[in-house]
């Protein structure tokens, strides 16, 4: 398995703003994308920083969200909320519990 991990600083006063594109918005398209597993959302209300943790089935599956598009597009729903452009790695997921 993989995860891909976004970290990005939303505006002041944008988090729910940003939860809800998440949850409307993005959700639905990202769990009809091949390989995809499990999602999770962690936010930090007091300094309005997001982290996107995505798992994925196998690495070519995170890299084809880069080739089509995909994960530009979505990162595109947020840009009038986002104070910077996200900071994305892909990671091996060497243990779970």
């Amino acid at each position: 398995m993989y995860a891909q991990i976004s970290r990005v600083q939303i505006q002041p006063g944008k988090m729910d703003e940003a939860i809800g594109i998440f949850a409307d918005s993005v959700l639905p398209l990202v769990r009809q994308q091949k390989g995809f597993k499990t999602v999770y959302l962690f936010v930090d209300r007091s300094t309005d920083k997001v982290v996107v943790t995505n798992i994925w089935e196998t690495e070519a599956d995170v890299a084809a969200l880069l080739e089509s598009g995909f994960y530009q597009e979505q990162v595109a729903k947020f840009a009038s909320i986002f104070a910077s452009p996200p900071e994305r790695g892909v990671y091996e997921v060497a243990a779970v519990a």
